[in-house]
């Protein structure tokens, strides 16, 4: 093409990312499984299929820079909005003991899972150079990551976000969550500095530094920042660009580091006050262009990286065993915390089902690992289906386990929207 294909790059993205989430929204998913699906629709296992020589002038691997500059921009605000919106939901403290044994064992059992099945896998599917420990340590993370996001809008739809059972699966998301997230960035500094385990010392000592720099020092300044000039939760333009300053520079220094640039995002978005005005404010202004306009980008992108092999011969029994691990361990962890916290089997059940939704998280930590070099087009294929089919499988198990009527909300909860 002589002219950049940018634009028309982004019509044909942004247009496939609609359709196909407005055809999964009819089909009662969320409309981020039919984004998701589309990344796939425009790879080369479809488009590409369908219609190889447009396919290839289109998405020429010299024309991707801009889509992914504007990829990596949607995935930093995202993981921004994820950092703010982390919080307790009410009622936690009374029930800080279950949904600390729900998280541990959610992401406790799928790690354990996910590193005794690396020795089949490490073989045939980790990029040449990569050693066995960092592979089966990324194969943890992923197995034992929770779609937050994507939970919370499930339970919201279905009325659930005040009951006992919705506030259990929320807050074992968000503790289990930062446990892989930890675990991640852990093995991103192992391989990502490319200076060994030196490279290791200093990413980790760096990220503990920045740690404390970002709850210590700008927490505080940012508090007194919205106290003063945003007090009504709504903050001016030059506090929203203070904002998006203090969000850049850390995603700037996460990767300066040797990890990934939402390390940092996420880390400034939860340093931010617990504000549901501002909240409200942030996703009304800022992830709503990254939602509609970014993030399809990225799955257009992560749908490029797939590939057919991943579907052929052994690639198939490799697919179905990291299934068949997903699946289990996400939602026998979860049940087990859930039944040892006094749950009944079938809430446990429901709630070890929601903490297998994994969705956009799981794009996210397999294009981290994508980027570090830990897994190559095979892998990353497979774990976009496995991401996939466990979002859309969610649903239908918490209509199998918890039924389609509404909880009473737990007593003295306010009701969010």
């Amino acid at each position: 093409m002589p002219h950049s294909p940018l634009l028309l790059q982004l019509v044909i993205i942004l247009v496939t990312a609609r359709l196909c989430g407005l055809l999964l929204r009819y089909a009662g998913q969320p409309t981020v499984v039919g984004e998701m699906a589309a990344g796939i629709v425009l790879g080369p296992i479809v488009f590409g299929a369908l219609f190889p020589d447009f396919h290839a002038q289109l998405f020429a691997p010299e024309s991707l820079a801009g889509l992914s500059s504007l990829s990596m921009l949607g995935l930093v605000l995202f993981m921004f909005i994820v950092g703010a919106e982390l919080r307790a939901p009410d009622g936690v403290r009374a029930q800080l003991k279950a949904a600390g044994a729900v998280g541990l064992l959610g992401v406790l059992v799928p790690m354990l899972l996910g590193i005794a099945i690396s020795p089949l896998l490490h073989p045939t599917l980790a990029p040449a150079g990569v050693d066995f420990w960092p592979f089966a340590l990324f194969m943890a993370a992923a197995m034992s990551i929770t779609a937050f996001p994507v939970m919370a809008r499930i339970l919201k739809d279905r009325g659930m976000t005040q009951t006992r059972l919705g506030q259990l699966a929320l807050s074992s998301a968000a503790i289990a969550d930062v446990f892989a997230w930890i675990m991640l960035a852990l093995v991103v500094a192992l391989v990502g500095a490319g200076e060994g385990y030196a490279g290791f010392l200093k990413a980790t000592l760096g990220l503990i530094v920045l740690v404390a720099l970002v709850f210590g020092l700008l927490r505080p300044l940012y508090a007194s920042l919205l106290r003063r000039h945003a007090p009504d939760g709504k903050p001016g333009a030059m506090v929203l660009a203070a904002l998006l300053i203090g969000m850049l520079v850390c995603a700037a220094l996460t990767e300066w580091l040797g990890l990934h640039a939402v390390f940092g995002a996420f880390l400034f978005g939860a340093c931010l006050p617990r504000d549901n005005r501002l909240l409200q404010f942030l996703l009304e202004r800022v992830e709503s262009l990254a939602i509609l306009l970014l993030m399809p980008i990225f799955f257009a992108l992560a749908g490029l990286n797939t590939t057919a092999d991943a579907f052929a011969g052994a690639g198939l029994g490799a697919l179905l065993l990291i299934l068949a691990v997903a699946i289990s361990g996400k939602i026998a962890g979860g049940a087990l915390g859930a039944r040892l916290a006094g749950f009944t089997w079938r809430e446990s059940f429901a709630t070890g089902s929601l903490m297998n939704a994994r969705g956009l998280m799981e794009l996210i930590v397999m294009k981290v690992g994508l980027d570090a070099g830990l897994i190559g087009p095979e892998l990353f294929t497979m774990l976009l289906v496995m991401a996939l089919l466990t979002t859309v499988m969610t649903g239908p198990l918490l209509n199998l386990f918890a039924g389609r009527k509404k909880e009473a909300p737990v007593a003295g909860a306010s009701v969010q929207d």
